[in-house]
């Protein structure tokens, strides 16, 4: 059991941040590449680009989902000196400590553009969707479970919610913190555990 006071983020919510990121550096990337010069040529591109979105979508959203169940299933109740951090907060503190892995996969996504047009924006943006229906996934199991589940974000730095580094969930009431089930914003912060 930890002592003392500590910090939780929305295990949701460390899942939404990416995705969200992927799919508009995607798309951005994508509409970019549909206008740079090609060898293959843009109809080539867009077809394998609709391919690796589709690829990738269902890769990262099937990926460690056995991992997140355990982790989910074995969530302890958080305590009540457990300080829960903002959404936003959370979402900046992935975003910094991402941005330069962002931006360079930005920029091969453009790159690749050379080959085929829209193709890596499309491949990104698949990435940003699987995640985000894993997110969804995630809220249906917070909802059928009636709990919220939260990481410390110390032990998720390094992989992300279910690298080895984690070793538990925990978990408290629906109303606790500012993001619902499947790390939705939602209109009112609200308190309560």
């Amino acid at each position: 059991m930890t002592r003392g006071a500590y910090v939780l983020a929305r295990v949701a919510v460390m899942i939404r941040v990416p995705a969200r990121w992927l799919w508009w550096l995607g798309v951005l990337a994508a509409g970019i590449g549909l206008f740079v010069p090609s060898l293959t040529g843009r109809r080539i591109g867009v077809l394998g680009g609709a391919a690796l979105f589709i690829i990738a979508a269902a890769i990262t959203y099937v990926v460690r989902r056995r991992r997140y169940v355990k982790l989910a299933d074995g969530a302890t109740r958080a305590a009540k000196s457990a300080f829960l951090q903002d959404r936003r907060v959370t979402a900046r503190i992935w975003s910094r400590a991402h941005r330069w892995w962002l931006l360079a996969a930005f920029a091969v996504a453009i790159g690749s553009s050379a080959a085929a047009p829209a193709a890596g924006g499309m491949l990104l943006a698949g990435a940003g969707a699987g995640l985000w229906a894993k997110a969804r996934w995630l809220g249906r199991w917070e909802r059928r479970h009636g709990a919220l589940l939260w990481v410390r974000p110390e032990w998720a730095a390094p992989r992300g919610p279910v690298g080895r580094g984690v070793s538990g969930y925990q978990s408290t009431g629906p109303a606790a913190g500012d993001a619902g089930p499947g790390g939705a914003r939602v209109a009112v912060a609200r308190g309560g555990r």
